[in-house]
């Protein structure tokens, strides 16, 4: 299993709305993220800032970048633009986390 962190940013205000769609996921999203190897995945928010801290374990990373291709993905992507900060092809700005400390 491999573990990944990054970070995310929210527009301003948009905390609650961001918890009530994640609150409401599709299934089909649940479904797609378990389908390419995605596991254990908790997003924390610090609400001074804005800043999404997001952690996922995945079973192998080249499988899990295919799910980037999927068409739930780009829907939600789509379904999320309007309240984070997004690329040009509206995937969210994330910048990967580099593990320093792990303890079983």
């Amino acid at each position: 299993m491999v573990r990944k962190g990054f970070k995310m940013h929210l527009h301003p205000g948009m905390a609650e709305e961001y918890e009530k769609r994640h609150n409401q996921l599709w299934p089909e999203m649940k479904d797609m993220i378990h389908e390419y190897g995605g596991r254990n995945y908790s997003i924390f928010l610090d609400k001074e800032t804005g800043v999404l801290f997001g952690y996922l374990e995945v079973e192998d990373e080249e499988r899990w970048a295919q799910s980037a291709d999927t068409e739930i993905n780009r829907k939600w992507w789509d379904f999320m633009a309007d309240i984070m900060d997004t690329n040009p092809d509206n995937s969210p700005v994330s910048t990967e986390l580099t593990p320093v400390f792990h303890l079983l």
